[in-house]
């Protein structure tokens, strides 16, 4: 039987296209807020329209002070936005990059599985 075998030239112009580790460490972390569904569902909520920790905390069903934690884990990442009305926090997402990453994640996740 014969081995897939890439020569080293190949392997080294691969490697160079690679992102350097701070990047893909940055990426890594950047996916991993994802996989949380709590932090979905606080993005989808978003996607719809801009709400604060009260409203958030009734449509999941969860305490305040895990909604604002979440939140912050979200702004860590960029993925949401705040301002102030009055003493109110209004969250939003950061930008359309987030809805988009929403919706390529949906569509992914409802192919079928292909084993070609």
């Amino acid at each position: 039987m014969e081995w897939c075998r890439i020569d080293q030239d190949t392997a080294n112009a691969l490697k160079e296209k690679l992102p350097v580790e701070e990047e893909m460490q940055d990426l890594a972390e950047f996916i991993r807020v994802f996989g949380d569904p709590t932090r979905l569902g606080i993005l989808f909520y978003l996607r719809e329209k801009p709400l604060c920790v009260h409203d958030l905390s009734l449509l999941t069903g969860m305490q305040q002070t895990a909604i604002s934690h979440q939140l912050k884990v979200l702004r860590q990442m960029r993925l949401v936005r705040y301002y102030k009305e009055g003493r109110m926090a209004i969250y939003s997402l950061n930008d359309s990059h987030i809805s988009q990453i929403l919706d390529i994640g949906l569509k992914h996740s409802a192919e079928e599985v292909r084993n070609d």
